[in-house]
C-alpha cells in the first residue's frame, strides 16, 4: 500500500508552495518572537484541533518553559502528544501537560488559578462549520462556545492577565452571511472590548487544507471506505496549509498590538 503524504500533496497541488508563505516573516521577526516565547509559560485551549495543534507546533520551534494544552477531544490530545514526541525539531518543555476538559468548567478555572498566570494564552476552541447551523439548539450551542465562553475566559484572565492573548477568528466574520460567521464577528467585538486591559489579538484566514472535518480530509475517509466523493460546483476555495495557519496565529499572538486583527495580504 502506497502511503499518502498529506503535507507533500498540499504543497504540490493545493497551495502550490514548497515553503511556508510566512517563511520570510518568521525569519525577519525571529529575534522578537524568541524574546517573547523563550522561557515563557503557555496555555493553548482547543489545542487538539488542526489550527490549535499547528499553533502548538509553531510555538515549540522556540523554547517555552511550560506548556498546557486543553481540549475536549481526548483522542486528539493523545495523538498530539504522540505526534510531537515522534517528530524532530520541537522543543517540548519538561512541564508539558494535556487536559481533556471544557475550558468553561470549574476544573479549568482551578487549573488557571493554581497553575497560572500564563504568559501566553491562545484560544482555538470554536464551532467552525456552517453545517452545524441545523436548528435553534445547535445555534445556541455555537453562540455559547464561540462567544459566551470566550467572554467568561477573558473575565477570568482579567484577574491574572497574560502578556499575550489570542483568539482565532475566521474570514467568514467579514460581512457574515451565516450564523457561524456572525458568531465569530460577535466574538471579535466581545474580546476586543477587553483590549484596553489585556493585550488581545485575533486572526482571519482562508480554509485550512485537510483540516479536521473539512471536505478534503473527508476525501481520505471516503477513499479508505470506497465511498463516492462529493464537492460543491459553485464555490471557489482559498487554502492555506495547516503549518501556515499555526504560523499566522503565532505571529498575530506575539507580534500584534492589542486590538489587531491579522489577515492574509
Amino acid at each position: 500500500m502506497k502511503l499518502f503524504n498529506v503535507e507533500q500533496f498540499i504543497q504540490e497541488f493545493v497551495t502550490q508552495r514548497s515553503v511556508s508563505l510566512f517563511q520570510n516573516d518568521l525569519k525577519q521577526h525571529h529575534e522578537a518572537l524568541s524574546k517573547e516565547i523563550n522561557g515563557s509559560s503557555v496555555l493553548v485551549i482547543g489545542g487538539a484541533g488542526t489550527i490549535g495543534s499547528s499553533f502548538v507546533k509553531a510555538i515549540l520551534k522556540f523554547a517555552p518553559s511550560k506548556l498546557f494544552v486543553v481540549d475536549l477531544n481526548e483522542n486528539g490530545l493523545t495523538e498530539l502528544v504522540r505526534d510531537l514526541r515522534s517528530s524532530v525539531g520541537y522543543n517540548i518543555p519538561n512541564d508539558f501537560k494535556t487536559y481533556p476538559i471544557d475550558f468553561a468548567s470549574a476544573v479549568f478555572e482551578r487549573i488557571l488559578k493554581n497553575e497560572g498566570p500564563f504568559d501566553i494564552v491562545a484560544n482555538f476552541a470554536a464551532h467552525k462549520h456552517v453545517r452545524s447551523e441545523k436548528d435553534h439548539y445547535s445555534i445556541e450551542a455555537m453562540i455559547e462556545n464561540n462567544v459566551l465562553k470566550a467572554k467568561k475566559l477573558l473575565d477570568l484572565l482579567l484577574e491574572i492577565p497574560p502578556k499575550h492573548f489570542f483568539c482565532v477568528s475566521t474570514d467568514k466574520a467579514a460581512n457574515p452571511v451565516n450564523v457561524m460567521g456572525a458568531s465569530k464577528k460577535l466574538m471579535e467585538e466581545v474580546i476586543l472590548a477587553h483590549s484596553a486591559h489585556i493585550p488581545i489579538t485575533t486572526a482571519r484566514f482562508a480554509n485550512v487544507a485537510f483540516s479536521n472535518g473539512s471536505l478534503l480530509a473527508g476525501f481520505i475517509e471516503r477513499l479508505a471506505k470506497r465511498q463516492p466523493l462529493s464537492s460543491p460546483s459553485d464555490v471557489r476555495r482559498y487554502f492555506v496549509s495547516p503549518q501556515e495557519s499555526g504560523e499566522l496565529c503565532l505571529m498575530a499572538c506575539i507580534l500584534g498590538k492589542s486590538g489587531d486583527i491579522f489577515f492574509l495580504n
